[in-house]
């Protein structure tokens, strides 16, 4: 009943999508032209298939009638209403709603330009401070953050160097061993259901692994479960290369780690093991199914977040697990890396993109020449910083933030220093803006000193 009341909402919801993208329109903020293939493409897969148009059942329907299909003991004839009930929604108000927005985009597209940063548009770049403001909770500059960026893809350029050293590389040339990464397929499973079904147990073998070692590291552990799995076909195009979603409050429904499967090429298999600590454990299932679990917290600390919190511990989280002795594969250690000056670019291109006037083609060659991720997570990762401004500098801002609260602690408490209870101070106070963060910890590093001079 709750699933069919939601469908019947998705006609108020397009309009109010639509309201917004009016408003916008007549501030003159209009996407960049590349985006709306990719937006209508996804709208038409969510109003084709039964009960419109199409093989087979559309995403919607598909998903409904799995989870009706599960209530053994519902009546059939309530359940045969309640299918027909979701059947009258999806064709009178969700396709409707559908339809409405992309006629609108379709005018919209035709005034389009291919201008991608926010630094055309009206107050781009008071917009775009702001931006990384609140994505970072720091004041630093654009230009700071671009420095920043720089600096740290020379220091894992040079720890990646060590790494090719030690599998024998023939030389230090990094952009030819990142083009050997690239291409040659010991480091990809096979484009078929079946390499796609191995992926996934890898994935959760490495997760499995990591939460029998959880208690070296931490005091709290969550309560909610984890599973992996892939992208659904009707978005995998035009999603990112995995992404996390969070378990339901009482922990009835798991937190889910979805990995994006469309192309094996982009999902290489030495990166498995980072990607895997990011979305999963000890990275955003621990932070977000702790936080939910907070008891006496509000609500907007136990289901709020800002990237530079959130992302900045699943970025830490896939450094934390080599000190207890896993990455063993070199191959592996050097996925971490990849992991971590994918995060270091981002620094440089988004700033590139939105303040430096970078062109996306610009941004494109610096990702390609500087990670070693394949051509086409390249390309969807610069279309998503083009249209998400700021959003991707808080991952390494954050993690930059969090080891230096670990070191500064380390250095203040010597022998008293205990790495569970520093991840206790991180994460049992739900995301915090990171200034926030810090105070927390300094309040902690002063209660353990007071405990020792007693």
């Amino acid at each position: 009943e709750a699933y069919v009341s939601r469908l019947n909402g998705i006609g108020t919801l397009m309009n109010q999508v639509l309201e917004n993208l009016r408003i916008r329109d007549s501030l003159g903020i209009i996407p960049p032209r590349f985006v709306y293939p990719l937006v209508l493409n996804d709208c038409r897969n969510v109003i084709t298939g039964y009960p419109f148009a199409g093989n087979g059942n559309c995403p919607l329907f598909e998903d409904f009638s799995k989870k009706l299909s599960s209530l053994k003991s519902l009546d059939p004839g309530r359940k045969s209403r309640l299918q027909q009930e979701a059947v009258v929604a999806l064709q009178q108000v969700v396709k409707p709603g559908y339809e409405r927005l992309m006629t609108f985009l379709k005018e919209q597209e035709q005034r389009a330009s291919d201008e991608d940063g926010a630094w055309r548009f009206p107050q781009g770049g008071d917009y775009y401070r702001f931006a990384l403001e609140q994505t970072t909770t720091t004041k630093l500059t654009p230009d700071q953050i671009f420095d920043t960026g720089l600096r740290e893809v020379k220091r894992i350029h040079d720890e990646m160097r060590v790494i090719m050293k030690q599998v024998n590389w023939r030389d230090q040339n990094i952009s030819a061993f990142f083009a050997y990464l690239r291409e040659d397929p010991r480091f990809y499973f096979p484009d078929t259901k079946e390499g796609k079904e191995s992926y996934r147990r890898l994935a959760t073998a490495i997760i499995d692994t990591m939460r029998d070692r959880l208690d070296e590291l931490f005091v709290t552990k969550p309560k909610a479960a984890i599973v992996v799995k892939p992208v659904e076909p009707f978005r995998e195009q035009s999603t990112g290369g995995a992404f996390y979603e969070d378990p339901s409050e009482d922990g009835s429904r798991p937190g889910t780690y979805y990995i994006n499967l469309y192309n094996m090429k982009d999902q290489p298999i030495y990166q498995a093991e980072a990607l895997a600590y990011h979305e999963g454990i000890p990275g955003h299932h621990m932070q977000i199914a702790i936080a939910q679990e907070l008891k006496g917290v509000p609500k907007f600390r136990r289901h709020g977040g800002n990237v530079a919190y959130v992302e900045g511990w699943a970025l830490y989280s896939e450094l934390l697990p080599k000190e207890i002795g896993f990455y063993k594969d070199p191959y592996s250690d050097f996925g971490r890396l990849a992991n971590e000056v994918f995060r270091a670019a981002r620094l440089v291109v988004d700033v590139g993109i939105h303040h430096k006037k970078w062109t996306r083609a610009q941004a494109f060659e610096y990702f390609l020449k500087n990670t070693p991720n394949p051509e086409g997570d390249c390309r969807k990762e610069i279309d998503r910083y083009i249209v998400w401004p700021g959003q991707a500098t808080g991952y390494m801002i954050g993690m930059l933030r969090i080891l230096e609260l670990r070191a500064m602690a380390q250095k203040e408490l010597g022998p008293n220093f205990d790495l569970r209870e520093f991840h206790d101070v991180i994460l049992t106070n739900g995301p915090l803006p990171l200034n926030i963060l810090g105070e927390q910890v300094r309040v902690w590093i002063e209660k353990k000193k007071s405990l020792v001079k007693k």
